[in-house]
């Protein structure tokens, strides 16, 4: 059958990125306690369109996705995107792979546990000269104003918010690992269960800790160099 997307075209324009978003899909990642669990991720795949080209091939995508079921990571992304760019005939390539990731954690006082989400993603691009690779997370934490503190006979002010990371790195980076980086430079961590003894040390370790956002994102360079 004669493929239409192949054809030439004449206009001289390059497309920098061509494909599909948002396909909810089923994916497994590295867990530190258990190996390995189950997520259900958004991905969003594409590849640059050369001038000399009408269109590319939307299926070819999902056939790379399939026949790369299983395990997705930094080990295993590159592989996915060197058989995009082979498969649609293209200089370079893209990824991203969104998925809530669940820790277990304790509450500080009580120890209750109770699961965690955490918003995740793996972004990954290769072109004609080098793969690279980012992981992304989102921590939700807790904050307490450095200024009302100051200025307050009783209390101060405080607030939940998000921190967001996105990074690079050489060897393994355990999700968990860096959502305790985040939450370490917040005035305190968020917790999913709490009784009466765990409000008071949270409370309590939030006025002691106090942060502005600008504290907030020093600390956390400095941690992350």
């Amino acid at each position: 059958m004669k493929d239409i997307q192949s054809t030439p075209d004449t206009r001289g324009i390059a497309i920098d990125q061509v494909g599909v978003c948002d396909l909810l899909y089923p994916i497994t990642v590295l867990d530190r306690e258990n190996q390995k669990q189950q997520c259900a991720a958004k991905v969003s795949l594409s590849v640059s369109l050369p001038h000399h080209f009408k269109g590319t091939h939307m299926s070819r995508f999902l056939q790379v996705l399939a026949e790369h079921q299983g395990e997705f990571t930094m080990r295993t992304v590159p592989a996915i995107l060197h058989d995009l760019k082979k498969r649609l005939d293209a200089e370079s390539a893209h990824i991203e792979i969104e998925f809530p990731y669940f820790i277990q954690r304790k509450a500080p006082v009580s120890g209750l546990s109770a699961p965690m989400d955490y918003l995740c993603t793996f972004i990954g691009e290769s072109n004609g000269t080098s793969d690279d690779f980012l992981l992304r997370v989102r921590v939700p934490v807790g904050t307490l104003c450095p200024c009302s503190k100051e200025i307050s006979d009783y209390g101060a002010h405080n607030q939940r918010c998000h921190i967001e990371a996105r990074v690079r790195f050489d060897g393994m980076l355990w999700i968990e690992d860096l959502v305790t980086m985040l939450e370490s430079a917040a005035s305190t961590e968020v917790f999913a269960v709490l009784k009466r003894p765990d409000e008071k040390w949270v409370t309590e370790r939030a006025f002691e800790n106090p942060k502005f956002v600008e504290d907030i994102v020093r600390d956390l360079a400095v941690t992350l160099n």
